[in-house]
């Protein structure tokens, strides 16, 4: 990789040559050593790398963006070239600029070489304990990597930031098959610095897998209700992303946002704090350089029910007058509850456990539908079974203020942390 860390300073010296007022140049290049394991046996065994070069150059507020996936000079050069024609038939936005100066730094985390043999060690003791605990368990795919990253930022106001992070990361893809009866598809994906433990004690994969074997027979909800829901973490982190989704640029920009003029106003339940944690050590993923080239830093999103930021590049920013946000979102952490996941269950009259769900993007107003996949009902207090064709919709900005409990229990993927949440006046109704 160090033969090309080079590439961003140079795209930006051939920018400034060219007559640009400012550049900057983001570079990306990844080592990638995978195991698969697919159908029945050990598939694959391959290592890949890849490099991604994106340079920007900003000349008279018109700016204009190309990405190469070479960096050799004549690649670097014809790139220039093509950039200056893509600036000269731009439109003029005042709000373009790029980072300010930062002291030079470097970063680092995770191992940078794989240890393949602890990989297939632990992947093999893996697929042996799916076949003698779950025998009806079908592994469609399995992959076990490990990834090295380097990125480098470098813009013409002096900013040089770069970094190194390694990790290993499984991703688990299977359904359950009983004679005639098939259970939906599902799949868990986990993160972290080290395979100290087994496959399947990271994040809730083993649990998945073990409510895959009890779906093959699903059953129709009995009745439409509003009611109590049970959102798991693997669920919640997509409607958290949907929350953080409007809290960023463009739905902030177009004033499109059911959040635009919320900052520092309460916009959920008191007991909801939620956080983006980039640089946290409990997190085996995440990045030391936002995506507007400033050095990342953790965030509060959510205090105590309150919106305390946005998630707003230095663009968006400018464009709305709004800080700029010090993390580019993702890494979740949501404070834990009071209540244990048993009592929160005990408590629901009639309900469902949403375990994963699938729908498309919520309206503008918040309003969202979908289906409930892998789920549970709840009745008197007990999960009942697991359901079939069923609906769920709400409304993301009501559900947030409608939480009734959050769990003491959370799960940590490498991704994020996150509890169980129970939320009241959802819509749950048969397909």
């Amino acid at each position: 990789m160090a033969d090309r860390t080079t590439a961003p300073a140079s795209c930006v010296n051939h920018l400034l040559k060219n007559g640009v007022e400012k550049a900057e140049s983001r570079l990306l290049v990844s080592r990638k050593t995978e195991i698969n394991y697919e159908g029945s046996d050990f598939s694959l065994m391959r290592t890949t790398d890849d490099i991604s070069l994106r340079i920007t150059g900003i000349n008279e507020n018109r700016r204009a963006s190309t990405v190469i996936n070479k960096t050799d000079d004549y690649s670097l050069a014809q790139a220039v070239t093509e950039l200056m024609d893509l600036i000269e038939s731009g439109e003029a936005d005042p709000a373009v600029d790029i980072s300010g100066y930062q002291e030079e730094e470097f970063f680092s985390r995770g191992p940078e070489e794989p240890d393949v043999e602890l990989m297939y060690s632990r992947l093999d003791e893996f697929v042996g304990r799916v076949r003698l605990e779950y025998p009806s368990l079908l592994l469609e795919q399995v992959i076990l990597d490990h990834t090295l990253k380097y990125r480098s930022y470098e813009n013409s106001n002096g900013v040089k930031l770069s970094s190194k992070i390694g990790e290993y990361t499984l991703v688990a893809m299977f359904t359950a098959k009983e004679g005639e009866n098939t259970s939906s598809f599902n799949y868990s994906a986990v993160c972290t610095e080290n395979l100290n433990v087994n496959l399947w004690e990271m994040g809730s994969i083993d649990e998945l897998m073990q409510q895959s074997v009890g779906q093959t027979v699903t059953t129709p909800i009995p009745e439409t209700f509003s009611g109590d829901v049970i959102v798991t973490p693997d669920c919640l982190y997509g409607f958290i992303s949907t929350l953080a989704h409007y809290l960023t640029d463009h739905p902030m920009m177009t004033g499109t946002s059911i959040y635009k003029d919320s900052l520092n106003k309460k916009i959920a339940d008191t007991r909801l704090t939620l956080r983006s944690m980039p640089l946290s050590e409990q997190l085996s993923g995440g990045y030391f350089i936002t995506e507007d080239g400033f050095k990342a830093g953790n965030t509060t999103i959510l205090e105590e029910g309150i919106l305390r930021s946005f998630l707003l590049t230095l663009y968006g920013s400018r464009k709305t007058g709004h800080e700029r946000a010090v993390s580019s979102g993702s890494f979740y952490v949501v404070d834990p509850g009071d209540e244990t996941l048993e009592d929160m269950v005990k408590s629901v009259k009639k309900g469902l456990l949403l375990c994963r769900f699938s729908g498309g993007n919520p309206a503008s107003n918040g309003d969202f539908s979908g289906v409930a996949k892998n789920s549970y009902y709840i009745e008197d207090g007990k999960i009942s079974f697991p359901v079939s064709e069923t609906m769920v919709a709400g409304n993301i900005k009501e559900m947030l203020n409608s939480i009734v409990s959050i769990s003491r229990e959370t799960v940590n993927n490498g991704y994020s942390i996150l509890p169980w949440i129970m939320f009241n006046g959802i819509t749950v109704s048969g397909k």
